[in-house]
């Protein structure tokens, strides 16, 4: 069964065209700074609208060809740069990646007196990026489909295989999302991130839209799961469950498996187109 979520048509007239195909308002970005052999990373423009965010090119890239696009969402810890290091494990040549930076944590309060000692340095907080739903939902959602439409101004992208995915507070944010826009998405992964409350993502649905959901949980949140499931068979949603001892890192074994559900989707996606 599928289904979508309605939202209210004012919400979307005040999001402008996109570039190639209809992703709420999207930002278009300048060249990119920094090319590497398969990996090229954009830092903000000169005119300072757009955010850190990395795009992965494929392999062998053939320009006549439309790749799905994976967005990910990094987890808290990390930044933009975590994709270069998940694209090995999962595919260097059937898509387009594409990884927004999240929203900087505010730092605790420094010290009074300047340390400068080199113990004291050294114990410096870092700034961290996170993915906080409670209130900055609607700059998530711009640095996401900002980086799509960078995805679909440098490469060909097939506009109904865009996958979302992430780790942590990032999967969570990724669930939300494509929930949220089920239309603008072919399906939506999590590893070890925090289902949504229902009343986030079930607000008013209708069997028309497809979604597919991938959750790589931890095997101590069996029960839990089992409830979700309920919720998303409810929904009309078609998810995929895998149980992993442990969510707290990721491995290669999570990641290829996440491959496999999307080239699913993909392949089965151009049977039907070629009947």
């Amino acid at each position: 069964m599928k289904t979508a979520l309605l939202r209210a048509p004012a919400q979307k007239q005040n999001r402008e065209p996109a570039l190639v195909s209809p992703f709420p308002a999207a930002r278009t970005a300048e060249k990119l700074d920094l090319e590497l052999d398969f990996v090229r990373a954009s830092l903000p423009a000169r005119n300072r609208l757009t955010h850190p965010h990395i795009l992965f090119s494929p392999m062998h890239y053939e320009p006549n060809y439309a790749y799905p696009l994976l967005v990910w969402l990094h987890g808290i810890g990390n930044d933009e740069r975590q994709l270069m290091r998940i694209m090995p494990a999962i595919s260097m040549r059937n898509y387009v990646a594409v990884a927004p930076r999240g929203l900087a944590v505010e730092r605790p309060p420094s010290p009074s007196t300047l340390d400068l000692s080199v113990s004291a340095i050294l114990k410096r907080p870092k700034e961290q990026y996170d993915w906080r739903l409670s209130d900055n939902l609607t700059e998530i959602e711009q640095r996401v489909f900002d980086c799509i439409a960078v995805a679909q101004e440098r490469c060909n992208i097939a506009p109904h295989r865009v996958f979302i995915a992430g780790f942590g507070t990032g999967g969570t944010a990724a669930l939300r999302l494509a929930m949220l826009y089920p239309e603008y998405f072919a399906g939506a992964a999590t590893f070890g991130g925090e289902i949504p409350p229902c009343n986030r993502i079930f607000p008013s649905w209708q069997m028309t839209q497809p979604l597919s959901v991938f959750l790589g949980i931890d095997e101590t949140a069996h029960d839990r799961t089992c409830q979700m499931m309920e919720l998303l068979y409810t929904a009309g949603i078609s998810a995929e469950v895998r149980e992993y001892p442990d969510t707290t890192s990721l491995t290669q074994t999570m990641l290829e498996e996440m491959n496999r559900w999307m080239m699913q989707i993909v392949c089965a996606e151009m049977s039907e187109v070629s009947v």
